[in-house]
């Protein structure tokens, strides 16, 4: 899992620790992953996800009573989307990517990096490359 810096990695762990999140749980880690890497969402993570209950709080995209950003508001919709599917008029792809500095950019396509357990490596070695040759 590739971090922003230590303080995002802090974070996560906080999280995780604060959720009792189970080490398979990739939906819970992809949400973290998203919230403690942005300074505005961790600041707002209780609104964001009850960590009493143990679920998110979708209400918080639309109650008016937390202020996010718009890109805020994306990265929050691509968590709860890997978290749930969770869906509205605002979560496909262009809307959520297009709105995000590369800060933010890089936290979103890890976040589907963890949520669906790719390993990057380095170097894409294409198996087939011998066929193509021929």
């Amino acid at each position: 899992m590739q971090f922003l810096n230590e303080k995002h990695k802090i974070r996560f762990k906080e999280l995780l620790l604060a959720d009792g999140t189970h080490h398979k749980d990739t939906e819970r880690k992809t949400l973290f992953y998203i919230i403690s890497g942005s300074d505005d969402l961790y600041s707002k993570r209780n609104h964001i996800y009850d960590f009493n209950n143990n679920w998110i709080n979708i209400e918080c995209l639309d109650s008016g009573t937390v202020d996010f950003s718009t890109s805020s508001k994306a990265l929050i919709r691509l968590g709860f989307n890997l978290y749930n599917g969770y869906l509205d008029e605002h979560t496909s792809p262009r809307e959520l990517l297009y709105s995000l500095d590369s800060k933010n950019y890089y936290l979103a396509l890890n976040s589907c990096d963890i949520r669906f357990d790719v390993i990057v490596e380095n170097e894409i070695v294409n198996e087939d490359e011998d066929e193509l040759e021929m």
